[in-house]
């Protein structure tokens, strides 16, 4: 059985795609995905949080994010079963999010907080499970 990968239809230099609002609430601007070069685990975007927004609480199930941190003033990424671990980073710092986890990001600042965003699950409209029992547990 040949299991090389025919790489004639998969774009190697890519433009951001038109961003969109996620599920829990965040705006994405896709650049490497399923959707737009055919990518089979991973998701390489723009993830933008509005001045005095937050994400609805939420978990992915199945993958891994990370996220560094190009502008904005602070952000509190609250995580744990009852959301009561609270995390601020700051342009310059990086987030990482396990699977399974629950959380939630908070931007009480006065302008977007955007982050470089990654994970391995490469379509644009992952999969993600809001918990909004959850949301009442973040001040």
């Amino acid at each position: 059985m040949d299991t090389r990968t025919d790489f004639r239809q998969t774009r190697f230099a890519v433009r951001g795609s038109e961003p969109y609002t996620s599920a829990q609430g965040s705006r994405y601007a896709p650049g490497v995905s399923a959707e737009t070069t055919g990518a089979s685990a991973l998701f390489l975007g723009l993830v933008t949080l509005p001045a005095g927004e937050r994400t609805k609480a939420h978990v992915h199930e199945h993958h891994e994010s990370a996220h560094y941190m190009l502008s904005g003033e602070e952000v509190e990424l609250w995580t744990g079963a009852q959301l009561q671990q609270r995390d601020v980073v700051r342009p310059g710092d990086y987030l990482f999010v396990p699977a399974g986890m629950p959380h939630v990001a908070v931007n009480r600042g006065r302008i977007p907080a955007v982050f470089v965003g990654a994970r391995n699950e490469p379509t644009a409209q992952e999969s993600v499970l809001l918990l909004p029992e959850l949301d009442a547990l973040v001040p």
